[in-house]
């Protein structure tokens, strides 16, 4: 295999990684901000509201990864036009990655200061304000850290994704590895993807501690 079929297959990766993993830590962020504002001691409590969130994040958590892009796959087709390769990857990485990061987003916002946010209203400002102007620039070093793992997470998903006809490096292994029983194949993928991990892993450390600074 000449190496243009791993910076292909790296490139798919890349794509896939890049875009489940900004629309997961969106939708995530949204999902963590109901939570923030209707639990018990929230902003805005509604115990209705957050238990039903609560709820469906815990179950697409416990879902593993294959199980569910299996399921979504009429859905994918419906969204994107195919259940396999890499478009067909993205839906449910997204999907996927969306509870966790929702639960990602929520605890580092809880790490915020409760004097600090009972200040924030002394002062007068709205729930949004707090939120936005306080508790998320609060929680940044954290929010890195989590979305430093979501992106992490999303690494594996793809590579797992190899398995049913999904695109990346995960179908190289699977394809021209596994089952071909290409051993050097296997090897290099794994080493391609265990680099890329370390390659997130160090930008959001440094992000991270520049922050701290």
């Amino acid at each position: 295999m000449g190496i243009s079929m791993y910076v292909e297959a790296l490139l798919e990766s890349l794509l896939m990684i890049t875009i489940s993993g900004v629309l997961s830590v969106v939708f995530g962020l949204i999902v963590a901000l109901f939570l923030i504002y209707t639990k018990e001691d929230g902003l805005k409590p509604n115990r209705n509201i957050y238990k039903v969130l609560d709820f469906i994040i815990n179950v697409f958590r416990s879902l593993p990864f294959i199980i569910l892009m299996i399921v979504l796959m009429p859905l994918t087709r419906v969204i994107v036009g195919s259940s396999i390769g890499t478009k067909g990857t993205i839906v449910p990485l997204t999907l996927a990655a969306i509870p966790f990061a929702a639960r990602i987003v929520e605890n580092s916002l809880n790490t915020v200061d409760k004097g600090i946010i009972e200040a924030s209203k002394s002062f007068g400002l709205k729930n949004s304000q707090i939120v936005f102007k306080v508790m998320l620039v609060e929680a940044l070093p954290n929010l890195v850290q989590g979305i430093t793992n979501i992106f992490i997470n999303i690494v594996a998903y793809s590579a797992m994704a190899g398995a049913i006809g999904g695109g990346g490096l995960g179908a190289l292994a699977i394809n021209y590895g596994y089952n071909q029983m290409n051993n050097k194949v296997l090897f290099i993928t794994v080493i391609i993807i265990f680099l890329l991990v370390q390659l997130i892993q160090s930008i959001g450390d440094v992000i991270y501690k520049n922050l701290l600074k």
